[in-house]
């Protein structure tokens, strides 16, 4: 999944490796305002793990944002899992901004995930709440469902983020870290519990065009249980947008 407002913690790198197209449309009075995004990536990575079983992903988005702090969205990409769902969508709401003048800022929203039905094994649609915190170079979120992947058990997710723009060359780092704590019987799995992360840089090469380079991976606990969709990757990506 991937949302304007969300914090880039709760999705924990959903899109690494993207050549993305966006365009907005703003009031006049800046009031209210809508966002219009594709993208294709090598690979959709979701907390971790492959949603593409490692394969090229496209995604589109429609975001509309008013000036208080409340937004609403969708966004859609295909998806390969051994269920047969081709693809998700999700649905989003929720209200961000800062407190006063301290430089915190916030997040709270729900979210519904919808996937392919016509198989009749395929992935169940489910919902969950999340909230974030940011502050300088700093975020911490966390995302909650009471029926994570339609298991009808609890599922959350806490991470926490870092990004900051090097005194080199324009460079931006980042770099991310995810802990998913589940309920037993929430998974068809022999742990209940698995760490993710992130590290990355990139670079603007020319007005418009930037340049990624994203390492993730899982611990082994995820590996053993849910095999290459979780292993190392490095991802390249050049994104440009205007």
């Amino acid at each position: 999944m991937k949302l304007k407002q969300l914090s880039a913690l709760c999705l924990a790198g959903t899109m690494l490796s993207a050549s993305s197209l966006a365009m907005a449309w703003e009031s006049e009075n800046g009031s209210h305002a809508v966002d219009f995004g594709v993208a294709l990536a090598s690979d959709y990575i979701w907390r971790g793990y492959s949603q593409t079983d490692r394969a090229p992903a496209a995604s589109a988005s429609i975001d509309y944002s008013h000036s208080s702090g409340l937004y609403v969205g969708t966004w859609a990409s295909n998806v390969d899992y051994d269920d047969g769902a081709d693809y998700e969508i999700d649905l989003y709401a929720g209200y961000g901004g800062e407190f006063g003048d301290s430089g915190i800022g916030f997040d709270i929203g729900f979210l519904r995930y919808f996937f392919d039905s016509s198989n009749a094994n395929s992935t169940q649609d489910w919902n969950e709440a999340y909230a974030s915190l940011s502050y300088s170079y700093f975020s911490v979120g966390v995302a909650h469902s009471d029926d994570v992947y339609g298991s009808g058990e609890d599922g959350t997710y806490f991470s926490a983020g870092f990004d900051y723009d090097l005194p080199w060359y324009d460079i931006a780092f980042s770099a991310g870290v995810g802990y998913y704590d589940y309920d037993d019987g929430a998974i068809a799995a022999k742990d209940r519990e698995h760490t993710d992360w992130r590290v990355g840089i990139s670079k603007s090469i020319t007005e418009g065009v930037d340049f990624g380079l994203t390492y993730t991976g899982m611990d082994s606990d995820a590996e053993e249980d849910f095999g290459k969709s979780t292993s190392d990757k490095l991802t390249i990506s050049v994104a440009t947008s205007f």
